[in-house]
């Protein structure tokens, strides 16, 4: 009976030790589970890229947007900038070519005779530029009456002390002495007009062939005033 009792006895040692062995073992695999199980809010933590201030802020050199070369749009700009600038500087030149100057003809002016109250015996020739560019009145005009042979004189008392210089719409003044140095007695119904050239070596261009006021009369010592600025100045001849 005590073989027995001590057997039971140690059986249910036996088994009670099984049982905390076995309960320790549930415990540590519940705790082995429990640590490896992974939190989700550290795995976010530990799966997000971090923040890195040098690739995450753009380079400004290379951020820009570039064209089609590969340079940047901000570069291109500016080089076109330049560019225009040069064709400003071109517009410029074109513009200036237009203003050259070119000598007043019968082809780019508009010329008019005209009677004049005062002085008595005198007629104004009046040129006005019609053209796009600046236009020089050389010297005086070449005047021929009717059929005439030769060319009226000149009073050269009259000569200015500049070209002048006609911009497109302003006009030239020449006055004509009819009587010269005597009173006028000759007919005349036709008046040609040429333009002197700047070498002065006879005339330049079409002339302009106009029609004298009725009762125009000259006389062998007609004359004619230079080209001035004003129908006052060329009026004082």
């Amino acid at each position: 009976m005590r073989n027995l009792r001590f057997r039971s006895a140690a059986a249910t040692a036996t088994t009670a030790l099984v049982a905390a062995l076995a309960l320790t073992a549930c415990g540590q695999t519940d705790t082995a589970s429990a640590d490896t199980k992974p939190d989700a809010k550290t795995t976010s933590t530990a799966t997000s890229t971090p923040k890195d201030d040098s690739t995450s802020k753009p380079d400004e050199a290379t951020d820009k947007p570039q064209d089609s070369s590969g340079q940047n749009a901000e570069t291109a700009s500016s080089n076109s900038g330049g560019k225009g600038a040069g064709s400003d500087t071109g517009k410029s030149n074109s513009s200036n070519k237009s203003d050259t100057r070119t000598t007043c003809t019968g082809g780019n002016t508009k010329v008019t005779v005209t009677n004049v109250t005062r002085p008595i015996n005198h007629l104004l020739v009046t040129a006005t530029n019609t053209g796009k560019g600046t236009c020089d009145a050389y010297y005086a005009p070449l005047l021929g009456f009717d059929d005439a042979q030769a060319v009226t004189q000149i009073n050269e008392d009259s000569k200015p002390q500049a070209v002048v210089t006609l911009a497109p719409g302003e006009s030239a003044y020449a006055s004509i002495a009819l009587g010269g140095d005597g009173s006028p007695d000759i007919a005349a119904y036709k008046l040609s007009v040429h333009f002197a050239g700047r070498a002065n070596q006879g005339s330049v261009g079409s002339p302009a062939n106009l029609t004298l006021p009725k009762g125009t009369l000259i006389s062998d010592t007609t004359s004619v005033s230079y080209w001035q600025s004003t129908m006052a100045d060329a009026l004082t001849w």
